[in-house]
């Protein structure tokens, strides 16, 4: 995406279902889940580079021994900083005594992050604080192993408010408001109450206190926790959890919105944010891993079961799909190609912009995560090449020459790399000509690829959010090459509503298709649209979510998207532009077909899965109406 958005966030855990002597003797390794930890966490440093933290926890301790260790880091290169310190440990170990380092009763007693359960977590920081303190894992300690909670994860909720209140409800007094917290607090409260029911159980039939810790670990019912807990939840989550004698579970909710998978066998159990992740680490079959189902929890148990189970009643499968457009690695198979059939579905509309004209046609992409894109665009470009060479061929009569033929056998898409992104950009300039002189000029072009005022231009982006990028860097930027008209294709659709569910687009105002539609409505002499829409949000902005209607999409009901389209070009051309503008959007019905199980598209659509987010963009227009700049949750 040439004009990044961020993205919460990544989750990885695992669990060693055999003892840690068994690694040591296969693999040469005590510490072989840590390694793999690592290598899943760096395989999706894609997901989060604003802060990461892991957690460890140790089984079968005694009494007395600290069990679980955590290491969160917001450096720079936060997941190379934590490693770092963890394996510098390690290290100090081996050069004083590397006998220590194969002798794994020594070092689950002496060694940090020598255990057997692991949970890690990468997060980009949308909004918020992002010290070390806010960052995943989260630890809810408690003197009781069964009542000790390790949370992290990728989500957001819509209705932390009221969640906050039925904490207080609960007898809680939180001293945070954000949704992890809030999370955290929610699953450890029926966490505590299912060791108060277990307990009492247990002492009635007259068992001695310290058996009784022994039968709750062994019959603690996680799902019961977890599906007390997501009642009331409202948004998009997968949500990795740790109990600190050693079940574990990772939820995912009810609509699938957040991704998440996993493969056991007799070794490992393992989760992560996505695919490609556990089959590099772990060189598994892609068959062999799947998808934790919506509305179901992926449960391990202290003792090495494993399970996934139903917690809530599923809704309608809502995936999101700019996890297929964009966030997720392209290296997952399913994601290749539909991000190379998002490409393909572009080529009519890219081929009529040019009139078809491919002799005079450049093609290009940026940024490089659009590459996938371009190639699915460029085979459905060579796809029309060979129909018209063998409509040429077939009109040949019997006097033709070799010159003739060539002509003919010559045609192919043209491909130039003719932007490369140089550095990025960091600068504490508040004068908005000095910035933007810096920000025109993050790509270097490549001179020389455009014939001067002969060829078209088309560049692929893998969507177009806010506009600002293009406007005050690319556009011109290619401009500079002289090309006779630029066209710039996404391979989404126009992002016309925020998104609450993890994605970093919260007003309403930041989205050019918005800004877009607003000012048709004004060419037209529509603003009353304006104002009826405002007076719609505010006669429901203090109903209940689920009563809340999306009359925001009334902004755009009177235009066709190919209008849209052209408004947004015409708002991305400033003065000095010579080349005629064409900006070319995915359409809904392709994107759907690229991506058939990954139907999420509120942020192109409105049709938002839960009843929050209708509450969220009703809130984020009363705000752009009123001129208040916040965040719309």
């Amino acid at each position: 995406m040439s004009e990044p958005i961020k993205h919460e966030c990544g989750i990885a855990l695992i669990r060693l279902l055999k003892p840690l002597e068994f690694y040591l003797a296969k693999y040469g390794t005590a510490f072989y889940g840590l390694n793999k930890l690592h290598l899943m966490m760096q395989k999706q440093h894609n997901r989060g580079q604003d802060g990461a933290g892991i957690a460890c926890i140790k089984l079968g301790l005694e009494p007395g021994h600290k069990y679980i260790n955590r290491e969160r880091s917001n450096n720079p290169s936060p997941i190379r900083d934590i490693f770092n310190t963890v394996y510098e440990q390690i290290n100090i170990v081996g050069e004083r005594n590397p006998s220590l380092l194969k002798d794994i009763s020594w070092l689950k007693y002496n060694a940090d992050f020598t255990g057997e359960l692991f949970l890690g977590h990468l997060r980009y920081g949308t909004f918020g604080k992002n010290n070390p303190e806010s960052l995943h894992p989260f630890i809810r300690y408690n003197n009781w192993m069964t009542k000790s909670l390790v949370l992290a994860g990728n989500f957001n909720l819509t209705n932390v408010d009221e969640l906050f209140e039925k904490l207080i409800d609960l007898g809680q007094y939180p001293v945070d408001t954000s949704d992890t917290i809030t999370m955290l607090e929610k699953i450890g409260h029926f966490l505590d109450e299912e060791n108060e029911i277990l307990y009492r159980s247990y002492k009635d039939q007259g068992m001695e206190k310290r058996s009784i810790t022994k039968h709750i670990a062994a019959n603690l019912d996680v799902r019961k926790i977890i599906s007390r807990s997501a009642k009331s939840w409202d948004g998009g989550y997968v949500v990795g959890g740790m109990i600190g004698h050693g079940d574990a579970f990772v939820l995912r909710d009810p609509n699938g919105i957040r991704p998440a998978y996993y493969y056991h066998d007799d070794e490992i159990a393992v989760v992560a944010s996505e695919r490609p992740v556990i089959q590099t680490t772990f060189n598994i079959e892609i068959n062999k891993i799947h998808e934790i189902k919506p509305g179901h929890a992926f449960i391990v148990k202290n003792d090495g079961g494993v399970s996934e189970e139903k917690y809530i009643d599923p809704g309608e499968r809502r995936a999101c799909s700019f996890e297929r457009i964009y966030f997720s690695r392209g290296t997952d198979v399913d994601i290749y190609n539909e991000r190379k059939k998002l490409g393909k579905s572009l080529a009519p509309a890219v081929l009529k912009a040019v009139d078809y004209d491919l002799n005079n046609t450049v093609f290009s992409y940026i940024p490089n995560t659009a590459a996938v894109a371009f190639r699915g665009l460029i085979e459905a470009v060579e796809d029309f090449c060979i129909k018209v060479k063998r409509d040429k061929l077939q009109q040949l009569g019997p006097d033709f020459s070799s010159r003739d033929l060539e002509d003919i056998l010559s045609l192919r898409p043209r491909i130039e790399l003719v932007a490369v992104k140089d550095v990025k950009l960091r600068t504490f300039i508040t004068q908005d000509s000095q910035r933007d002189d810096l920000v025109g000029h993050v790509y270097d072009i490549t001179y020389g690829s455009i014939r001067p005022g002969i060829d078209n231009l088309v560049v692929i982006d893998d969507s177009i959010v806010r506009g600002t990028t293009l406007k005050k860097s690319i556009i011109r930027i290619l401009d500079r090459l002289g090309p006779k008209k630029i066209v710039i294709a996404s391979s989404a659709p126009q992002i016309r509503y925020p998104d609450c569910y993890g994605i970093d687009m919260a007003k309403i105002n930041d989205l050019i298709a918005f800004r877009a539609a607003v000012e048709l409505l004004r060419d037209s002499r529509q603003q009353h649209i304006v104002n009826e829409v405002y007076k719609k949000s505010k006669e429901q902005e203090f109903l209940p979510r689920e009563e809340v209607v999306n009359y925001v999409k009334e902004i755009f009901k009177p235009f066709s998207p190919e209008q849209i389209s052209d408004k947004i070009a015409s708002m991305l051309t400033t003065k000095g532009i010579n080349a005629g503008i064409k900006i070319i959007y995915q359409r809904i019905e392709d994107l759907h077909n690229a991506c058939p199980e990954n139907l999420g598209d509120w942020y192109f659509t409105g049709n938002y899965p839960t009843a929050g987010g209708n509450k969220v963009v009703n809130k984020a227009f009363i705000n752009y109406v009123e001129g208040r700049d916040i965040r719309a949750y």
